[in-house]
């Protein structure tokens, strides 16, 4: 039997493609789908070839968590804008955070998976701190500026971050449509900031 042409690849570019093709997987099938060994025919290396990026699967769903957190604050860091007042701001970020959220919801499970396992690496925890910075930065801005209440920035945040990653969570259950959790953020922003209770002149 002849065996399988193996496509050459540049140095550095197999992992990337390696998991490119790991994203496509988790979309379509799950995280159980992973394979290593399917992941080298999909993109048409030798079944050793991962081995040289990747130790075992455990080691390609962290890779995947990484790249995840990496791409997420970046997105975020591109969308704050500390010129904008503190309701539009916020606004501009948790919508961002969401749109990522429901546009990369098998990604999100993985990545929020390995959130707060002790042994994953520093550089996946650096990852995932990463993505907070944006909004502690809001808060310990608003503050200074007496714009939010006193009080730690990170336990602040963490409010605004479980309202977002909620919103998320209803989009990926079929509560809320994707397009409902983007849309409905100014709404949830406005009532993070002002509260619950009546207001005059509204």
């Amino acid at each position: 039997m002849a065996r399988m042409p193996v496509r050459p690849y540049h140095h550095g570019d197999l992992r990337s493609a390696l998991l490119e093709s790991a994203e496509r997987t988790l979309l379509e099938k799950g995280v159980a789908a992973l394979s290593l060994r399917e992941l080298a025919r999909d993109v048409g290396v030798s079944h050793a070839a991962p081995g040289r990026h990747f130790k075992d699967k455990q080691a390609l769903v962290d890779a995947l968590a990484l790249t995840g957190f990496e791409r997420m604050a970046k997105e975020l860091t591109a969308a704050d804008h500390p010129d904008l007042p503190l309701e539009a701001r916020l606004t501009e970020l948790a919508r961002t955070y969401v749109q990522f959220a429901v546009t990369h919801a098998e990604l999100l499970e993985v990545m929020y998976s390995r959130k707060h396992d002790p042994d994953i690496s520093e550089q996946l925890r650096s990852a995932v701190d990463g993505t907070t910075t944006q909004f502690v930065q809001i808060v310990t801005d608003a503050q200074e500026r007496g714009e939010m209440i006193p009080g730690p920035p990170w336990t602040i945040a963490l409010v605004i971050g479980a309202a977002l990653h909620g919103t998320a969570s209803f989009a990926a259950q079929g509560t809320l449509t994707p397009e409902a959790a983007v849309s409905d953020i100014p709404t949830l922003i406005h009532h993070l900031l002002t509260g619950l209770t009546p207001r005059e002149n509204e």
